[in-house]
């Protein structure tokens, strides 16, 4: 049986499906590091071919989106 290997693209399109612009989201900067709670601040894209990612409300720059937990909708205020 071939394994199809997911494209970036396809984990981009997933990532949308679930996480909208607004929702909180669970952010880590590096494994084992405490969570940070911020907002989505745009849909998720694949940067450079190859790592998909999102830019998150008040936070520099843009983050891979396997850093992140998708929490829910409106959950918190953090203060964009």
């Amino acid at each position: 049986m071939t394994q199809r290997k997911i494209s970036q693209n396809d984990l981009t399109e997933e990532w949308n499906a679930k996480v909208k612009i607004g929702d909180t989201v669970e952010y880590h900067s590096y494994p084992g590091a405490e969570p940070q709670l911020f907002t989505t601040r745009t849909a998720a894209s694949v940067l450079s071919n190859h790592t998909p990612v999102v830019w998150l409300n008040g936070k520099s720059g843009c983050v891979a989106v396997d850093a992140c937990k998708h929490l829910g909708a409106g959950l918190v205020d953090v203060g964009e």
